[in-house]
């Protein structure tokens, strides 16, 4: 019976070990992949918080309000080339541009030859989603709320598994043609379109 019992503990332990190195081994294809990214454009660099106004960017869905015409007032989403499609005008790029810069691009886009001296307005009605990685309870996509932080979207992802590195987080995030990274504390702001990777901790 004591022989029995030390194989099924043996066993156990063994299922655990090759569980924590099969989560391991998906961490390393996450980590491969975002670096594959990198590596099309300029080399990676530390992350470092930006400050100033929110940028729009793919998968962020904007409120577009003319206040001279309603029928033109609706919510559009930003395809992959960085463009939404407006009714009249076409295609108008708003990727990495403000609020402000995007209203006044469809604004000057309807004066030319559509609306007299058009007022509109520019607002983000959904930001894109934001990913995480790691040893959480649930990787993968979410929906980002605005002003929220690491320690946030661990907690959305179902939190901490029992092994995770609990004190910091990989994070990866796109600036312009560079995928930054950096490791940041729990509250660390995060912006729509931010990579999340929570690590093993080392025993």
């Amino acid at each position: 019976m004591l022989t029995m019992s030390g194989q099924s503990a043996g066993e156990l332990s063994y299922g655990g070990i090759a569980m924590r190195w099969l989560r391991m081994l998906g961490l390393v294809i996450t980590l491969s992949a975002l670096a594959g990214c990198a590596m099309n454009t300029r080399p990676a660099t530390y992350l470092v918080e930006t400050s100033g106004p929110y940028r729009l960017d793919t998968g962020d869905t904007v409120r577009v309000t003319v206040y001279d015409d309603e029928a033109l007032n609706a919510e559009y989403r930003i395809d992959d080339a960085g463009a939404i499609a407006f009714p009249l005008v076409g295609a108008i790029p708003v990727r990495g541009v403000t609020t402000e810069t995007a209203s006044r691009r469809i604004a000057a886009a309807l004066a030319n030859g559509f609306l007299r001296n058009p007022n509109v307005a520019v607002e983000v009605a959904e930001y894109r989603p934001f990913f995480i990685q790691g040893a959480v309870g649930t990787s993968g996509q979410f929906a980002y709320v605005y002003g929220m932080t690491v320690r946030a979207a661990i907690s959305v992802a179902g939190g901490f598994s029992d092994t995770a590195d609990r004190s910091q987080a990989l994070l990866y995030r796109r600036q312009g043609s560079e995928m930054a990274k950096g490791s940041v504390d729990l509250d660390f702001p995060l912006q729509p379109g931010d990579t999340v990777v929570v690590l093993e901790r080392w025993l």
